[in-house]
C-alpha cells in the first residue's frame, strides 16, 4: 500500500511537472509572438516558468487560507478575477523579458553550454590574456594602448610596440610584420621600426620534427628518404625546415608546421579579436582605422599560412607566369604533402638576404638584368595575370651565380580582378602622361570613396605627385609614390580595399629586395615601361582601336539616342514635359517609415488603453462582481493590460531594431 502510496505521489508530481512545462513552452511562444523580437528561448522559458510557480503558489495560498472562498454563487467572478490575474502575471513575465533584453540583448551573452563546458580553453585564454598584459605593462603600453596614436613621444612608443610583440610570440610577430606593410594605416617611424620584427626562434628539437613528419606520411622517413638532415636548414614560429633526400637522389627540403603552432595562433587570436573590440569602445584612433576589421583580415591570412594546401594551390597558380618569365619556383611532390607538411624541391639558390657577398660579385649588367627580370615579372603579375605573391622581401627572393632569381615562401598570395589591374596600369600610364585628371579618375575607380570628397583637392595633390615623380628620380628612383599615393587617399578619408593593399604591400616588399641587386635601378621608370606592356601604347592606332572597341558596347544606346533628343525637345517645345518621383521607392525608405508609425500607433494605443484602463477602475459605478470589484474595475484591469503589453512591444522594438 506504501509502494503505492509512493508511485501515485510520483506520478502526480511527473504530471505536474509536465503540465508545469506545456504550460510555460505556451507562455514563452505567446511572450515571443506578443513582443515580437526573437528573445532567447532558454531565458524566455525560465522566466515563464518562475512566473508560472508564483502565481500558482499565490493563488493555491488564497484558496487554502480562505482569503477567497469559491462558492457556488461567486464560482464565476472568481474564475474571471483569476484569468486577469493570470494575464497580469504574464504581462509581468513579458516586463522582465523585455528588460533584460535591454540590459543584456540575446545573443550578447556566451551560450549555456560555454558555462557549463569548455573551462580549460577558457583558464589557457586567461593566464595567456595575463601573459601578454604583462609584456605590455613591461613595456609601458598597458592603457597607454588607447592614446597610441596620439603618443607625443612617436618612436619610443614604436620601439616600446616592437619589444612588445616580439616578446608576445609568433602571432604578434605576425601581427606587427603585416601592419608593418601598411603604410597607408601606420606612421613612418611606426613602420620603420615593425619592419625589424623578425620571427626567428630557437628550432624545435629533432625528435619532435621527425614524429610530425611521420604521422603526416602515415609511414616511417626511411620509406620516403634516403637522408635527412636532423640540423635544420630554417627555424621560424610556425614551421621548420630541413634538407633531405628521396630515394631516387632528388634534393628537396622538408617544411613541417611546429606541433603546437595551431594552437597557439587561435589562442592568441582569440586575445586578438577581444582587444581589438575593447580599443574600438574605448580609443578613436582604433576606431577610425576599424582595428576589428582588420583583426578579422589578419586572422583569415594567418589561417591561410597554416593550411599548406593553400600554399601548394598558390604555387601552382603562379608557376605558370613565373615561368613565362624566367622566375624559378620549387617543384613539389604533391603525394607527399599535406596540410602541414611540404615536400619540394630544393633551390640551391642563396637568398638576396643573405647574398651581398655573391651579389658584390656578379657583374653590373647581370645584376642589372636581374633585377629588372624580377620587377618585370611581378609587375606582370600584378596588372596581367592578376596573382602575385605578396611577400617578396628580401628573404623570399633567392639568387644563383648566374643572375637567375627564383622565389619562396608562397603563404601570402594576392589576387586582383581584371577592371582592378586594368585600372592600376592606367593609374602608372598617368603618372607617366603627366595626366593629373585621369589619375583622379583611376583613384576614385581603384579605392572605397568617402562620403564627402573634394575632388578638386584630390587633384591638385595629385598633380603634384605626378609632376615630381612623372620625369623619374635617375638613376636610384624610388617605389615610395605608391606609399606617398596611399598617405594622400588616407587623409581624403578613401577605403583601399585588402587586395589593392596587398598589390601596393608586394610593391613595398620588392623595392627593399630590387635595391639589393642594383642599387641604381630606376624603379619608377622601370614600372612605366611595363604598365605600357599591358595597357599598350597609346599610339593613334591603338587609342583607335581601343575607341572602336568601347563603339561596340555603346552602338545600342547611339541608334535610339536621336529619336529620344527629338522627343525630349518636342516634349519641352509644347510643354509636355513632366518628371515623376516616387516618394520612398526604395525599400529601406518605405521599411524606416513604416518602422516609424508603426511606433507611434503603439505608443498611441497604449496610451489610450492604460488611461482607460485606469478611469475604469477609479470608478465606482456599474454591477458589483465580488465585494468591492466592480465590473468596470475588472474591464478596466483588462484594459490596462493590454496597454502594457503594447508599451513593452514597442520599447522592446526600440531597444532591438537594427541601427
Amino acid at each position: 500500500m506504501d509502494v503505492l502510496a509512493v508511485l501515485g505521489s510520483l506520478a502526480n508530481g511527473f504530471g505536474a511537472l509536465v503540465g508545469g512545462v506545456l504550460q510555460a513552452w505556451l507562455l514563452v511562444h505567446a511572450a515571443r509572438r506578443v513582443l515580437g523580437v526573437p528573445v532567447g528561448w532558454i531565458r524566455a522559458f525560465l522566466v515563464s516558468f518562475v512566473t508560472l510557480g508564483i502565481f500558482f503558489a499565490v493563488v493555491t495560498w488564497l484558496l487554502e487560507s480562505g482569503t477567497v472562498a469559491i462558492t457556488d454563487a461567486n464560482g464565476g467572478a472568481v474564475m474571471a478575477v483569476l484569468a486577469v490575474a493570470a494575464l497580469w502575471a504574464f504581462a509581468f513575465s513579458a516586463a522582465v523579458l523585455v528588460g533584460l533584453e535591454v540590459l543584456w540583448p540575446t545573443g550578447s551573452l556566451p551560450p549555456l553550454r560555454t558555462w557549463l563546458f569548455g573551462w580549460k580553453r577558457r583558464l589557457a585564454t586567461a593566464r595567456r590574456s595575463a601573459q601578454i598584459s604583462a609584456i605590455l605593462a613591461r613595456h609601458g603600453l598597458g592603457s597607454q594602448l588607447r592614446g597610441l596614436a596620439a603618443s607625443n613621444r612617436p618612436a619610443q612608443t614604436a620601439r616600446s610596440l616592437r619589444l612588445a610583440l616580439q616578446d608576445s610570440g609568433v602571432t604578434f610577430v605576425k601581427l606587427g610584420q603585416m601592419l608593418s606593410t601598411r603604410a597607408d594605416l601606420m606612421p613612418p617611424v611606426f613602420i620603420a621600426e615593425l619592419s625589424h620584427l623578425t620571427n626567428r626562434v630557437p628550432p624545435q628539437p629533432w625528435p619532435v620534427f621527425a614524429e610530425t613528419v611521420t604521422t603526416e606520411l602515415g609511414r616511417p622517413l626511411d620509406e620516403v628518404f634516403a637522408s635527412i638532415e636532423e640540423e635544420p636548414l630554417a627555424s621560424a614560429s610556425l614551421a621548420q625546415v630541413h634538407t633531405a633526400r628521396l630515394l631516387d637522389g632528388q634534393e628537396v627540403v622538408v617544411k613541417a608546421q611546429r606541433a603546437s603552432a595551431s594552437d597557439q595562433v587561435a589562442l592568441d587570436l582569440e586575445i586578438l579579436r577581444r582587444l581589438a573590440r575593447r580599443l574600438e569602445r574605448s580609443a578613436p584612433w582604433a576606431r577610425r582605422l576599424g582595428v576589428a576589421g582588420l583583426v578579422e583580415g589578419f586572422a583569415d591570412s594567418l589561417d591561410e599560412e597554416l593550411d599548406y594546401g593553400v600554399e601548394l594551390d598558390n604555387m601552382a597558380a603562379l608557376r605558370p607566369s613565373a615561368d613565362a618569365r624566367g622566375i624559378r619556383i620549387p617543384q613539389v611532390d604533391a603525394s607527399l604533402c599535406s596540410s602541414r607538411l611540404i615536400v619540394m624541391e630544393r633551390l640551391t639558390g642563396t637568398p638576396i638576404a643573405q647574398a651581398s657577398d655573391l651579389i658584390a660579385g656578379l657583374d653590373a649588367d647581370v645584376r642589372a638584368a636581374a633585377a629588372q627580370r624580377l620587377l618585370a615579372a611581378v609587375l606582370g603579375q600584378l596588372l596581367d595575370d592578376g596573382i602575385f605573391h605578396a611577400d617578396l622581401h628580401p628573404g623570399n627572393v633567392v639568387i644563383w651565380d648566374d643572375g637567375s632569381v627564383g622565389l619562396l615562401d608562397f603563404g601570402s598570395v594576392g589576387r586582383l580582378d581584371a577592371p582592378s589591374r586594368q585600372t592600376l596600369a592606367m593609374l602608372l600610364w598617368a603618372i607617366d602622361a603627366d595626366d593629373p585628371v585621369l589619375a583622379t579618375d583611376c583613384v576614385l575607380e581603384l579605392l572605397d570613396r568617402p562620403d564627402r570628397l573634394d575632388e578638386r583637392g584630390l587633384q591638385r595633390e595629385l598633380g603634384q605627385l605626378i609632376t615630381r615623380y612623372r620625369g623619374g628620380l635617375g638613376r636610384g628612383g624610388s617605389l615610395k609614390v605608391f606609399s606617398e599615393l596611399l598617405s594622400m587617399v588616407m587623409r581624403h578619408g578613401f577605403g583601399v580595399p585588402p587586395q589593392i593593399a596587398a598589390a601596393l604591400r608586394s610593391l613595398g616588399a620588392l623595392e627593399g629586395t630590387l635595391k639589393q641587386l642594383d642599387p641604381g635601378l630606376d624603379l619608377v621608370d622601370a614600372a612605366r615601361t611595363v604598365a605600357r606592356e599591358v595597357t599598350g601604347d597609346l599610339t593613334p592606332e591603338t587609342v583607335r582601336a581601343q575607341v572602336e572597341r568601347r563603339l561596340i558596347r555603346v552602338l545600342p544606346v547611339l541608334e535610339h539616342l536621336p529619336r529620344r533628343v527629338d522627343k525630349l525637345t518636342e516634349d519641352l517645345t509644347e510643354g509636355r514635359f513632366t518628371v515623376r518621383v516616387r516618394a520612398f521607392s526604395d525599400p529601406a525608405d518605405r521599411h524606416f517609415l513604416t518602422g516609424l508609425v508603426q511606433q507611434l500607433v503603439l505608443a498611441l494605443l497604449s496610451g489610450a488603453s492604460v488611461l482607460g484602463g485606469i478611469l475604469l477602475v477609479t470608478t465606482a459605478a456599474g454591477p458589483q462582481l465580488l465585494p468591492g470589484l466592480g465590473v468596470f474595475a475588472l474591464l478596466g484591469y483588462l484594459l490596462a493590460f493590454a496597454g502594457l503589453v503594447l508599451a513593452l512591444r514597442a520599447v522592446a522594438l526600440i531597444f532591438t531594431r537594427p541601427g
